[in-house]
């Protein structure tokens, strides 16, 4: 083919990628949200697509109609009533609203993976034609891609008119500018936010249908390849729609260019990779390159600390109840890992995934939870420690020998530690948006450009562990896996425990305010990165060896982002919720279909807004709420003493010096509050007030502590060592009670 062919093909695809790129600047602008869903929701789509076409025999134009018309936007139109409203009207972060996201990506694919399965399917219609037509001399091109074309146009236009002409484009501008602001001034703010999710779901599905004839329609290939077009609104900064549709053109046709060049060797392979995958490698490009995003708002979507509900541990002596709860609380999750020894072996080995699934997510609980850095690509960090520990273990890495499984699993695990300082380098100079696509672009291009090549990943075999030569049985293994994670827990512990800890929480909670007290903000970043891409690596090992085999699949990008959102789900800042994440994630596969915790933890994420914090923080302020219902039920409130109810009862009325009509003094015997000397005489209703406060103090024995400028209380006969019980003090005015 000619240059100029390759170049007429690939405009197909940059028309794809730009109307993509259309459907995530609309709901980012109008809502403040980067819709990571988009994938998700474009596969679901497609699937419904073919399904009305293969399945169904409904004509082509009426099944567009019914997934264009009536399921996308009602899809848009349901997330923003029912996830993203409530999370507006509560003045949410918009990291909440990110991992919200998060969650519908999630949800979908466990709702497409559970109705179609995991397998691929090729016969995915076409919504156009597969005709071409000659534009000049024996130029052809599709009429696809001139029908794409010109979708991408009248997009454009129109939503540039609507935009700068109309009333709704007003209102538009308003919501983006202040939503609350807006609100104020009688702007339907959710009508916008709604419109902008319909038309940003409905561009999203619109995205699906089209790129499924070209490609395997495949649950999380196709999911990957939508968010792969992340790079064109990169490009934009998140704001300018030409910009992104002439990056989406360039790309595709760059790519569709490099068709016709050949190379030898490494470098060959190489370029056949980037055939293929040059938006994700552009995406990257482009993250490193651009230095800050155009977020709307304050640019928090970075910010983990609306995920954490714990602070710094005490830092004093922990008392002797404290210590007999922890010390319980650690026996009972110690017996809980330790019960699938007396599993059946089937069962036993289903359970090996658990230490391994919880030291990976161990790692996002120091980089998410406690240094507040939002990492999507953790799965990259998992495999790299997978694959060294099996070149090492083969004696396949740079003509080093042949090193025990063992000891290869911990050596490899270390060996991750340069490649996390390295990535994570320039991930902290970047916030918000910003870093959490690094971090994503980073384990999408070493799962494409290194986990996928037969270079890198052919020839892999995964041996029994031995011990002094000796193999290990099922039950040896798993307590081998126990000792990796107890490992891990400890290192958690230390990061969280001291000055460290208490210096990463601050960088979580305010990085500037921790920057200004002189906490060295970046060295303890790439400590938390590398620490991080160590216990992931152990924890990539431990998997690899748990399923016998090395598989590119189980360390896929998308397999990053179910990981952290089940982290979030379950706790960012807590151990025990990573090994609970983990376990719940193993269980629902093992018990229910293929696909069922996908479908588990989506929904579940759906809940956060209603659990700041994830479930640990749920359980945790369900246990105060029991402790402090059983409390109030079996502790007795103080009480006065006989002596001094039978005080008060001596009193009648209330006076407050000054008042109207209490004559300026009090009468015998009656409570009072003494203002300070030149008050303003109170009115009748503040005198009635006054008086109800000086009574309930004076039933109660709560004694109130003189302010500076108020006169000392007279008789203080009934002070707080005739009350039984605690007496708290609080400052206001002396209660001063008349002579008897």
């Amino acid at each position: 083919m000619t240059s100029i062919d390759l170049a007429l093909a690939g405009i197909s695809i940059g028309a794809i990628a730009a109307l993509s790129g259309i459907g995530l600047l609309v709901t980012y602008r109008t809502n403040g949200v980067l819709n990571l869903a988009q994938g998700g929701i474009a596969t679901l789509v497609a699937y419904v697509f073919r399904e009305m076409v293969v399945e169904w025999d409904l004509p082509i134009w009426l099944a567009a109609v019914i997934a264009l018309g009536v399921l996308s936007p009602g899809i848009g139109l349901l997330l923003e009533r029912l996830v993203f409203r409530p999370l507006a009207r509560r003045r949410a972060s918009a990291a909440e609203s990110l991992v919200a996201s998060l969650g519908v990506l999630v949800l979908t694919l466990g709702m497409t993976a559970g109705i179609w399965g995991l397998g691929s399917r090729s016969d995915a219609p076409s919504i156009f034609p597969n005709e071409s037509v000659t534009i000049f001399g024996d130029t052809r091109i599709g009429v696809d891609a001139l029908a794409e074309l010109a979708m991408v146009v009248v997009f454009c236009v129109v939503l540039g008119l609507i935009a700068a002409k109309t009333k709704f484009g007003r209102q538009i501008r308003a919501v983006v500018d202040d939503r609350q602001l807006a609100e104020l001034s009688g702007v339907p703010a959710d009508r916008v936010a709604a419109a902008g999710w319909a038309l940003g779901t409905t561009m999203a599905g619109l995205t699906g249908i089209l790129l499924a004839p070209r490609f395997q329609l495949n649950p999380y290939g196709l999911t990957l390849l939508v968010l792969e077009t992340f790079a064109v609104v990169v490009a934009a900064r998140l704001s300018s729609m030409p910009v992104a549709v002439l990056t989406a053109l360039g790309i595709a046709v760059l790519q569709s260019e490099l068709k016709q060049f050949t190379l030898e060797g490494d470098a060959g392979q190489i370029l056949i990779v980037l055939q293929s995958n040059l938006f994700i490698f552009a995406l990257l490009v482009l993250l490193l390159v651009v230095p800050r995003l155009r977020e709307l708002g304050n640019g928090d979507s970075g910010s983990t600390g609306s995920f954490s509900s714990r602070g710094a541990p005490p830092s004093g002596p922990v008392s002797r109840h404290d210590a007999r709860r922890d010390i319980f609380g650690k026996l009972g999750g110690a017996a809980l890992l330790l019960a699938p020894l007396t599993f059946a072996p089937a069962d036993l080995r289903s359970a090996f995934m658990v230490p391994a699934l919880a030291l990976i997510f161990l790692s996002l609980v120091i980089l998410t939870g406690y240094s507040g850095q939002l990492s999507l690509g953790v799965a990259g960090y998992a495999g790299l420690g997978a694959l060294l520990t099996l070149k090492l273990a083969n004696g396949d890495l740079f003509g080093l020998p042949a090193v025990p499984g063992m000891w290869a699993m911990f050596l490899g695990a270390l060996l991750v530690a340069p490649i996390g300082l390295i990535t994570g380098w320039p991930a902290i100079r970047r916030r918000g948006l910003t870093l959490a696509l690094t971090t994503f672009a980073v384990g999408a291009v070493v799962s494409r450009f290194v986990f996928e090549q037969p270079t890198f990943a052919t020839g892999l075999y995964v041996d029994p562990l031995t011990f002094f030569g000796s193999q290990l049985t099922d039950e040896a293994f798993y307590i081998f896996e126990l000792v990796c994670l107890g490992i891990g827990l400890l290192v958690v512990r230390n990061l969280h425990h001291g000055r460290l800890g208490r210096a990463l929480l601050a960088v979580r909670d305010h990085t500037e305010g921790a920057a200004a007290v002189g906490v060295d903000v970046r060295n303890l970043k790439l400590l938390a990165f590398t620490v991080s891409s160590v216990v992931a690596g152990l924890g990539g090992g431990l998997l690899t060896f748990s399923s016998s085999s090395f598989a590119a699949d189980d360390f896929a990008p998308l397999q990053s982002l179910l990981w952290f959102t089940a982290v979030i789900v379950f706790g960012a800042d807590s151990a025990a919720g990573a090994i609970m994440a983990a376990a719940f994630i193993v269980t629902i596969d093992v018990l229910a279909p293929a696909g069922s915790s996908i479908l588990a933890v989506g929904i579940l994420a759906l809940a956060l807004g209603w659990m700041p914090g994830g479930l640990a923080s749920a359980v945790r302020a369900g246990f105060a709420l029991v402790a402090r219902t059983l409390a109030d039920e079996f502790v007795p409130a103080p009480r006065p003493t006989h002596q001094a109810s039978a005080r008060l009862a001596a009193g009648a009325g209330v006076g407050v010096p000054g008042a109207p009509g209490a004559g300026g003094a009090a009468a015998v015997g009656e409570p009072r509050v003494v203002l300070p000397p030149g008050a303003p005489a109170p009115t009748a209703f503040g005198a009635a007030l006054l008086g109800a406060v000086a009574t309930h103090a004076a039933r109660t024995g709560l004694s109130l502590d003189a302010l500076p400028s108020a006169r000392p209380a007279a008789d203080d006969s009934t002070d707080g060592r005739e009350l039984v019980g605690h007496r708290p003090h609080l400052p206001g005015y002396p209660v001063e009670r008349g002579a008897s």
